[in-house]
């Protein structure tokens, strides 16, 4: 992802202390349209695609703030981007069963809670949640039933050089970010995984596979606030 970082990074607690996967009161996750997890390496574009589908659908896309227990970077928004917090104020919310899914990358801690989930879907919109290939697989446990997209670089390559030119990673993050790509799109070959894998060689051509995937939710969604 490029600059601001949108992240919604799924999490299920309760699945890793052997729950049974229900994350809403019965009935509630069928509720609204249905979410849409998003995962790739870092600097696969999904920011970029993410940002074009919010302007072009105003009000009905809607993101899950993610938790960090990393800095912020130059222009990020506590809230917005993210909730920037201690790595103690994170345990405690995870012991107490607040988030749906967490992961830990480059030393840094990385969540949604359960209540930042709700907040969207409260106010009748998409759900958009960007998480990690593990989030995924956590989720498939779970009765959240959203659209799996994978947004994926051309090759290694150019994704390094996407990386590099952000001129916001140390040659240390940058091996770490380029390590964890070549491990998830390994990972991303599993069959059945995702509802869709887009190749973001071309951003017009990946923008139009995105929309098409979502036109039937974004449809329910326009037509829900109207009535």
């Amino acid at each position: 992802m490029s600059g601001r970082r949108l992240r919604g990074a799924i999490a299920w607690a309760a699945g890793e202390r052997g729950g049974t996967g229900s994350l809403f009161p019965e009935g509630a996750a069928m509720q609204g349209p249905r979410p849409v997890v998003l995962s790739g390496p870092s600097g696969a574009g999904k920011s970029t695609l993410l940002k074009k589908l919010l302007k072009d659908y105003e009000n009905v896309f809607g993101f899950s703030v993610s938790h960090t227990t990393r800095q912020p970077r130059p222009g990020e928004v506590n809230g917005k981007d993210y909730h920037f917090v201690t790595r103690e104020e994170m345990k405690k919310e995870i012991d107490a069963g607040e988030f749906i899914e967490h992961a830990e990358f480059s030393g840094n801690m990385y969540g949604t809670s359960k209540g930042a989930v709700q907040a969207v879907q409260a106010q009748n919109q998409i759900c958009v949640l960007d998480i990690d290939i593990q989030g995924v697989k956590n989720i498939k446990k779970t009765d959240l039933n959203p659209i799996y997209i994978s947004v994926q670089p051309p090759s290694l390559d150019i994704l390094e050089k996407r990386l590099r030119d952000r001129k916001t990673e140390t040659e240390e993050s940058l091996t770490k970010r380029l390590n964890a790509a070549r491990v998830d799109l390994e990972l991303s070959k599993e069959p059945g995984l995702f509802d869709l894998v887009i190749i973001n060689d071309d951003l017009e051509k990946a923008y139009s596979e995105l929309k098409e995937v979502l036109l039937e939710e974004i449809k329910k969604t326009q037509e829900s606030k109207k009535s």
